[in-house]
């Protein structure tokens, strides 16, 4: 399945390198990068042996292109390099709403995969969602992201609108929600510094106990909450009318509209 071309090596391209890299998954040898702009990655990424902006006639090497750009520049990303590829190239996207057909119209009807991941893939505790009809796309996007994180294949890509709502952009609600409970600290009467210290320690603790216990969330919010007890002062807020589980549906409905949005 090497090598592997990447059109775009950005947050999430640069974030896969790292993971890769550690998991001793993929060498930079195997890698052959498109990206116009540098970045402490990419450098380090050149110097352990990946190509950088090859010519053209070198696009033919690769076995697996990963489609990494914005949703908004992949037609272009593919229009200077589907002609340059070999025609068993199988393409991996993670174009957020762009939907199999198109790219792989696009690609000259080359096989497609499509995925959304998360950048903790950096750090080898990514998760990824997958789709794909064709069994070889699916078993090289397996191949390229079960070594960094957890993957769940999707049957009906339909669904991979919800999925990039539920997992695609939820690290950017934890960190909203980490950000929100330092704030609600320092307005109690913490020093910032320690209310950060606490919200991060205590959230990043929390989510590594469930991840090793295997126990569902809301067995464990049952362990930590007393009757009458302060957790469940709170938790009568955080559970009750237009509280989080109206703000999480709300917002990954959202999510999920804007992913369709971004598809055409």
């Amino acid at each position: 399945m090497t090598p592997i071309l990447m059109l775009g090596a950005g947050r999430m391209g640069g974030a896969l390198i790292e993971g890769w890299r550690t998991a001793g998954a993929f060498q930079a040898s195997d890698l052959i990068i498109r990206e116009p702009h540098s970045n402490p990655t990419l450098e380090a990424a050149k110097a352990a042996g990946a190509r950088i902006n090859p010519p053209d006639g070198e696009l033919a090497q690769a076995k697996t292109v990963l489609l990494a750009v914005k949703p908004q520049l992949w037609r272009e990303a593919a229009a200077q390099v589907a002609e340059h590829l070999a025609p068993d190239a199988v393409i991996v996207s993670i174009a957020a709403g762009v939907r199999s057909a198109d790219i792989s119209q696009a690609f000259g009807g080359r096989a497609v995969a499509r995925i959304m991941p998360t950048t903790a893939v950096a750090v080898c505790q990514g998760t990824a969602s997958i789709f794909a009809a064709d069994p070889e796309a699916k078993a090289r996007t397996h191949a390229l992201f079960a070594p960094v994180g957890a993957v769940v294949d999707v049957a009906d890509e339909e669904l991979m609108h919800a999925a990039t709502g539920v997992s695609g952009s939820a690290p950017a609600y934890l960190y909203a929600f980490v950000e929100a409970l330092e704030a609600a600290g320092a307005a109690a009467g913490l020093p910032a510094a320690d209310s950060a210290r606490l919200a991060r320690s205590t959230i990043a603790g929390a989510a590594a106990l469930m991840a090793r216990s295997g126990e569902e969330p809301a067995e464990l919010r049952k362990q930590v909450t007393s009757p009458g007890g302060t957790t469940q002062a709170a938790l009568d807020v955080l559970l009750g009318a237009n509280g989080l589980p109206e703000l999480l549906r709300e917002a990954v409905a959202a999510a999920t509209r804007r992913s369709r949005e971004l598809g055409g």
